[in-house]
């Protein structure tokens, strides 16, 4: 990946001004249309025509007084702060998630727990498995599945990724609540790299003096390099205090997605880590999204969404490094990502509901299942996990135990329960391939 061209100081560009009646005329004509609405790095901008009037420096003078950026309390390694402008894109894409995001999905509103939670575990194995493979782990979501369903031990690093993935995913839904330490990032970082590290040292605890770490393209070069060993201890302190601070503890108001997107940046940007780096940060932007109160965070996946646009992923970063920290690219990149995981994820539940309805008026055909078997079927397809007895099916259908009893072992031999015994009680449970057998 080619680092993006540094803009050229603004200070120098106006210093260079010969005529002090040339900052006014910048200020009026440094509206375009070809950029209307967009917020471009110099590295961009050069290849768009200026307005009539002014060339690229002065037009890039103009673009930048008219960002009024906001700093935050995280500095770089050379001790500058952070800032970011609220862009009308960023605002829009704020006002989006807030909309749809706020809550738990619309879709899922009507449904029982046990398809809640049903779609809870699909997103939790879909960002593991993509998580994982942002970092390189090479597997197939099948896979992911039988890890997270434990069906299967992982049988090579990148499988142990995907379940330690999966795992502290899981885990981030138990401390949403808490306040961010370093041992809570340790913690994460521990969860994430478990068995998985080269140096098995290296898991929960900062990297030493003697671990130089670089972030670097596919072809060895090096795009970004982290702040040193010894300020990590005092960056990490910044970095919990800025996620913990409440809005009346700030000087000002940050929106609690902002703030989400920041502690992403900032994570990666430090890489206090040997390894898990990218996935501790994702890690911390659900656990912030948690706390702020957008519950529809359980089943959202950004890294399957980063996944499809990786290289953007990567520039966001270095436009914000190369730019005078300029949070706002990658603010903007990320809110985008975030809508269009939100997107994804609505789109999945109407098809799955979708599905559901037409396998189950499929089902209505089947001449060999009686009414009160389709109608346990129905109920296997919308509550999966629930136990079945020769009891709770008689009571429902107000017919005898040898009645009850023979409609359950059909749909044993049928292959659509699995029976199992707790005790003296026969119990029975959909199968895992159910919709499959169905389908047949």
């Amino acid at each position: 990946m080619r680092i993006p061209k540094s803009p050229p100081n603004p200070v120098d560009i106006l210093k260079s001004l010969a005529d002090p009646d040339r900052f006014l005329d910048i200020s009026r004509l440094v509206t375009s249309p070809y950029v209307s609405g967009k917020y471009l790095h110099w590295d961009k901008l050069a290849y768009y025509p200026p307005p009539a009037g002014l060339n690229h420096r002065e037009w890039w003078l103009g673009l930048k007084l008219k960002r009024d950026g906001q700093e935050v309390p995280l500095r770089d390694k050379a001790g500058e702060p952070f800032l970011f402008t609220l862009a009308g894109m960023l605002q829009k894409s704020l006002r989006d998630i807030d909309l749809h995001g706020g809550g738990p999905p619309h879709a899922l509103a009507p449904v029982n727990k046990d398809v809640r939670d049903r779609y809870l575990v699909r997103s939790l194995i879909e960002e593991a498995f993509t998580s994982s493979q942002l970092e390189g782990a090479a597997s197939t979501r099948v896979i992911a599945k039988e890890l997270a369903r434990g069906e299967r031990q992982p049988k090579d690093r990148g499988e142990r990724m995907i379940l330690n993935n999966y795992q502290t995913m899981r885990h981030i839904l138990e401390i949403k609540d808490k306040p961010l330490s370093k041992e809570i990032v340790f913690e994460i970082q521990r969860k994430i790299t478990e068995n998985a590290l080269d140096d098995p040292t290296g898991a929960g605890r900062f990297r030493r003096p003697n671990e130089p770490i670089a972030v670097s393209d596919s072809d060895g070069n090096d795009l970004h390099v982290p702040p040193q060993a010894g300020e990590l201890e005092q960056r990490m302190e910044a970095l919990c205090a800025f996620a913990n601070d409440g809005d009346d503890g700030d000087a000002f108001y940050i929106h609690p997605v902002v703030r989400s997107m920041i502690l992403h940046f900032q994570l990666a940007y430090d890489h206090p880590f040997i390894d898990g780096n990218g996935r501790t940060a994702r890690a911390l932007f659900y656990w912030s999204m948690l706390k702020h109160g957008y519950e529809l965070f359980e089943f959202v996946s950004i890294s399957h969404a980063i996944l499809n646009s990786s290289i953007q992923y990567g520039r966001a970063f270095l436009e914000t490094e190369t730019d005078g920290n300029d949070l706002t690219y990658f603010l903007i990149y990320h809110a985008e990502v975030v809508n269009r995981a939100i997107l994804d994820l609505n789109r999945y539940i109407e098809r799955r509901t979708a599905e559901l309805e037409t396998l189950e008026a499929d089902l209505r055909g089947l001449t060999n299942l009686n009414n009160r078997q389709r109608d346990l079927i129905y109920h296997a397809l919308r509550h999966p996990g629930y136990e079945y007895t020769v009891e709770s099916h008689r009571a429902s259908h107000n017919v005898s135990r040898q009645t009850s009893d023979n409609d359950l072992r059909e749909l044993v031999k049928l292959g659509l329960l699995r029976e199992t015994r707790r005790g003296k009680v026969k119990r029975l449970t959909a199968a895992p391939d159910l919709e499959q057998r169905l389908r047949r």
